[in-house]
């Protein structure tokens, strides 16, 4: 009964994958030097018109000479012509960039247009252009054809306009590569994060508006998010997810400098959804800790998460890759970081065992166990036998639910907590060791449904043989005394089977990779030794197992 992979198809990313930052500097610097490469390419190409007509050498000995050569009545017309040019262009810009942008507001967020109206680039170049429209209808209409006896700078009226409307056309293309860039929901993401994250920081000046500020940021991401799951675009997703990480991470770098007011939960905060139905015990706890903000955060992970069951797995899992790394990473607050990590690690069991995805549950888990490894290894066993204790409850919830693969899982992953505390000499192991022998509760099966838990037992076989294989006796010796009254053909078909097996990785592609019934050969050497009591017949010769009807479907 060899496992890897509770429905043996592809799962979520594993280990710390990260959604790359897109920034639109790049493309805007790319966008420019293009702009620059025309402009220069233009004056190259009117400079050789000019020499091959001849004024190339009055340009260089008397351009006065050269000015005074335009018809200036044939300028003004053509000032005139261009008004008409630059305002059909503005109406052909005005077009495409609303439905650009109105487009991506439908598919992602509509702030995404109000981000857009207060761009001050977006102010910048369509205003440029009315007034390059506004002032070649003006001169059209107002200039004549003779030179005026008192000009400053003759000429002006025709170079100037003609100036501007190089501008509008050579800045064509670099405007319509910022607004693409713009609209981009990456770099949407990128710049809400941004404004919660300066609204935080104005808090002592603006008070309750800029947290008002931060609870729309955090409201508009999430709604990004949703958007992207409905339409399985699961990278925008995890891109919202590292956003919302990359947030509480910098505010904690600065949360000591922002005063006590900052983390009451009342006013706006109180009013929030998120809040609003908290028992009035909840928001008290929760104002005395200032969490809010961690909090807020960390519900719209469950929500992602539950809508992630079923069709967007990788999401699900990289939620737990980062619930895990805030709990690590949360620095002098990581107490209070952890306990509430904890909960909502609780509350994506839940959702997954609810929604019977037993795959994403079993990623979940994985994170889950470490979580208690990084807690082991900076001395906190306390918080990784409690991790231990929801593991093995959430394991018989599961069993209660039918998933019974997941019990299964849940044992695995308590043996390699065992061993991980073991080899790092933690008080956690014997604590961890009495819930791992918990797990199965052979008391409380029903009648015929013991072969179901046989996964547990060849799990605790597998404990017993690697603690031998190390020289701990003694809790192999815990193991052999809980397994004394199991019946020997069952106890046989445990001994043979990972006595047999000799893969380490699943034979399909998995996220975690492992083949559950693996053992290394030290281990595997100490098999007889702690088979050796129970009495059961000589092993049957090893042939290569066959994978059939081994994975729930």
């Amino acid at each position: 009964m060899m496992s890897g992979d509770p429905d043996g198809s592809l799962g979520a990313r594993e280990g710390e994958s990260q959604v790359p930052d897109r920034h639109p500097g790049p493309r805007l610097a790319g966008a420019g030097l293009a702009a620059g490469a025309l402009l220069g390419t233009a004056m190259a190409l009117y400079g050789l018109v000019s020499w091959l007509e001849g004024f190339g050498f009055a340009l260089q000995t008397d351009p006065s000479q050269w000015l005074a050569g335009v018809d200036r009545a044939a300028a003004l017309d053509a000032v005139g012509n261009a008004a008409e040019v630059i305002s059909a262009l503005l109406a052909i810009v005005i077009t495409v960039v609303a439905i650009v942008v109105e487009l991506a507001a439908t598919r992602y967020t509509h702030r995404i247009t109000e981000l857009f109206i207060r761009e001050p680039i977006n102010v910048l170049v369509l205003s440029f252009f009315v007034l390059t429209t506004v002032l070649c209808l003006w001169i059209a209409a107002t200039f004549g054809g003779e030179l005026s006896p008192a000009a400053l700078l003759p000429q002006a009226a025709l170079w100037l306009p003609l100036l501007m409307l190089t501008i509008c056309l050579v800045i064509l293309l670099p405007y319509f590569a910022f607004v693409f860039a713009f609209v981009s929901p990456l770099n949407t993401i990128r710049r809400l994060r941004v404004q919660a994250l300066k609204a935080i920081r104005s808090y002592p000046k603006r008070g309750e508006k800029a947290r008002l500020e931060v609870l729309t940021a955090i409201e508009e991401l999430a709604d990004l998010a949703r958007g992207s799951l409905q339409h399985k675009d699961r990278t925008i997703a995890m891109a919202v997810s590292e956003a919302f990480s990359d947030l509480l991470q910098d505010f904690w770098r600065f949360r000591d400098e922002l005063p006590d007011s900052f983390f009451a939960l009342d006013g706006v905060i109180a009013r929030d959804p998120d809040f609003v139905a908290v028992d009035w015990s909840v928001r008290q706890r929760l104002g005395r800790r200032g969490s809010w903000l961690e909090v807020k955060i960390l519900r719209q992970f469950l929500e992602l998460f539950a809508n992630s069951l079923g069709q967007a797995r990788d999401v699900g899992s990289f939620l737990a890759i980062k619930t895990r790394n805030l709990a690590v990473e949360s620095g002098s607050e990581g107490r209070e970081t952890l306990a509430l990590c904890m909960q909502f690690f609780n509350s994506y069991m839940r959702a997954a065992i609810n929604g019977r995805d037993l795959r994403l549950a079993y990623y979940v888990l994985d994170q889950y166990r470490q979580l208690a490894e990084e807690l082991i290894s900076r001395g906190d066993s306390d918080g990784a036998i409690q991790i231990g204790h929801f593991m093995r409850y959430y394991g018989q919830v599961a069993y209660d639910a039918g998933l019974q693969f997941l019990i299964e899982t849940v044992a695995y992953d308590l043996f390699r907590l065992i061993e991980f505390s073991e080899q790092k000499g933690a008080p956690a192991t014997d604590p961890l060791l009495s819930i791992f022998l918990e797990v199965d509760r052979p008391e409380e099966s029903p009648s015929g449904e013991e072969d179901r838990l046989l996964g547990v037992r060849r799990v605790q076989a597998q404990l017993a043989a690697a603690l031998l294989a190390r020289g701990d006796r003694a809790r192999a010796r815990l193991i052999q005394q809980d397994m004394a009254e199991e019946r020997p053909e069952r106890l046989r078909l445990i001994r043979d089977e990972l006595a047999r097996e000799n893969r380490p990785a699943y034979w399909e592609f998995t996220d975690r990779g492992v083949n559950f019934s693996y053992l290394p050969p030290e281990a595997r050497a100490c098999l007889d030794e702690f088979f050796a009591p129970f009495d059961l017949p000589d092993r049957v010769a090893p042939t290569t197992p066959v994978p059939d009807e081994i994975m729930p479907k």
